[in-house]
């Protein structure tokens, strides 16, 4: 495997080649969009959906939400622009409101928007983009119009975009195509409607997963002649950029945003640890003291879990397959074990691998009555919830986003957002920790806009240390931070240069996504 992988620097760049890619099968083609009855029925209300033996994938909706369809409304922002679809554009003052309570907990962001406003670094720039829609992510895009960007959007996940949120963006004049509980088709209909426009064509990608850019590649690869390069921060993206990159089909620069340490020791660490509790208690109302808790992986994510998950008295299980990993979960303090060893026994099944089939119907089969079964992960595809949609099996809706699914015998169990990501379906994530994120986002793209023809080539890049460090920096004076600075002696004993950067380039949390190796450019 190591040998393989390339690690090379490229104008204080450093960059990783990839292995192909192979993109789960798409059930439902674009063009086969269900009737309006159809799609209706996707969002029936609680007392209907909850007779059902099993579900579709996004078949509920708040019970008091418009059973309508965005896509079968006629609706314009006070500008007349009707070039959005979103769930009710009369949400948008409350939407505005949140958007500026996110706003105070993003101070890097704002610190960038107003130190480069002036200049407007992405004068020029087409994004598109395909991200969680929320009040934070609302306040990124506000920052890319800021800086000269114009951006179409559309949304990663079928249950996370916040409604009053999108419908504040769509008011402002953003092309914004996503709500809350849309069908698998909806989603595909929504990313297209934000590529296919006419007199309109990105030269920029910023996607949160790989769909956004899978689907380029599919319906519209002439595109790519004109993108100048693509911004991916998830772990599935990531790996679909890299084995893109192996097979030789990456035909743009592309940046690694996930690997960055920005991104893995705050957002996948921090926001993880508060915001498992959240999605948790909001969905069951359970109290964790005591139970028992099985976690899959122990990335980032996974340790962010399993420390809040202690700290409330919990007693918690880790499954792991890298031994380096499985050995800080042992230092840590906690029992390294096979799910097949627990399954029986534990309260609650926790996945945050970026893996698939990790757990699959033999252990659901297994699992006691009552446990309650979740993901952490980016992609649906950790549970295989699609083993659970057979008669013998009922599915019973218990409130939004959770779902009893119930044996034969009697037994359920409790799945949380179908097996979506749960902290952005069914809660909230901290503002703060995503600064830090949607901030190196920014750098990422105005960095890949403004390069010289030549310097990235069509590999997959990561950012270079310097950035990092400066995207930390922008947040320090928060917490009333204060640096201390290195002598001329030090930074001389040290052979470092006194403002950084401060650790090498090849500097990486543990176990990054790719494994790594130096050597000279390509």
């Amino acid at each position: 495997m190591l040998g393989n992988k390339k690690k090379y620097i490229v104008n204080g760049n450093s960059g990783i080649r990839a292995q192909q890619i192979q993109f789960a099968d798409q059930k439902q083609e674009f063009n086969k969009r269900p009737t309006k009855i159809g799609r209706r029925s996707l969002s029936r209300s609680i007392s209907q959906s909850s007779t059902d033996s099993y579900s579709s994938a996004a078949s509920y909706t708040d019970s008091s939400d418009d059973e309508t369809s965005p896509r079968d409304k006629q609706q314009k922002n006070s500008k007349g622009s009707s070039d959005f679809c979103v769930k009710n554009i009369k949400q948008a003052e409350f939407g505005r409101r949140e958007i500026e309570i996110a706003e105070q907990e993003m101070p890097a962001l704002m610190a960038l928007r107003k130190r480069a406003q002036g200049e407007k670094p992405l004068a020029g720039a087409k994004i598109v983009g395909c991200t969680h829609i929320t009040a934070q992510t609302a306040v990124l895009m506000e920052t890319l119009g800021a800086l000269g960007a114009q951006c179409r959007w559309a949304a990663c996940n079928i249950y996370s975009t916040l409604n009053e949120v999108a419908a504040a963006l769509a008011e402002s004049g953003f092309p914004v195509f996503a709500w809350k509980g849309e069908s698998e088709d909806d989603f595909w209909w929504c990313i297209d409607r934000c590529v296919n426009v006419e007199g309109w064509q990105p030269n920029m990608i910023l996607d949160d997963g790989g769909d956004l850019t899978h689907w380029i590649y599919k319906k519209y690869p002439n595109m790519f002649k004109k993108i100048k390069g693509i911004v991916e921060e998830s772990v599935t993206g990531v790996h679909r950029l890299y084995q893109l990159s192996k097979a030789g089909k990456l035909c743009v620069p592309a940046m690694n945003v996930n690997d960055s340490v920005t991104k893995q020791k705050f957002d996948n660490l921090y926001c993880c640890r508060e915001s498992i509790l959240d999605g948790l208690k909001r969905t069951t109302d359970m109290m964790f003291g005591g139970k028992q808790v099985v976690v899959c992986g122990y990335g980032e994510v996974g340790k962010g879990c399993c420390a809040a998950l202690k700290a409330m008295g919990s007693i918690v299980y880790v499954t792991e397959i890298d031994p380096i990993c499985a050995l800080q979960a042992c230092m840590d303090g906690f029992r390294l074990v096979k799910l097949n060893e627990v399954i029986r026994q534990v309260d609650i099944v926790i996945t945050c691998t970026g893996n698939k089939n990790v757990v699959t119907r033999e252990h659901l089969d297994r699992m006691k009555n009552s446990c309650i079964v979740c993901n952490m992960g980016h992609s649906n595809t950790e549970i295989d919830v699609a083993s659970l949609r057979t008669p013998e099996l009922t599915w019973e809706r218990v409130r939004s986003q959770v779902d009893h699914v119930i044996w034969p015998d009697g037994k359920r169990i409790v799945l949380l957002a179908e097996g979506r990501l749960l902290n952005l379906s069914c809660s909230t994530v901290p503002t703060f920790v995503l600064s830090i994120t949607a901030t190196t986002q920014a750098l990422a793209l105005i960095e890949l806009y403004n390069a010289p023809e030549g310097r990235y080539k069509q590999d997959v890049y990561l950012l270079p240390k310097k950035m990092d460090e400066y995207v930390a920096s922008l947040h320090l004076p928060t917490f009333d931070a204060h640096l201390t600075e290195l002598t001329d002696e030090q930074a001389k004993y040290l052979g470092l240069n006194k403002n950084g950067p401060f650790k090498p380039n090849y500097y990486r949390c543990l176990a990054p996504t790719p494994p790594l190796k130096t050597g000279k450019p390509g």
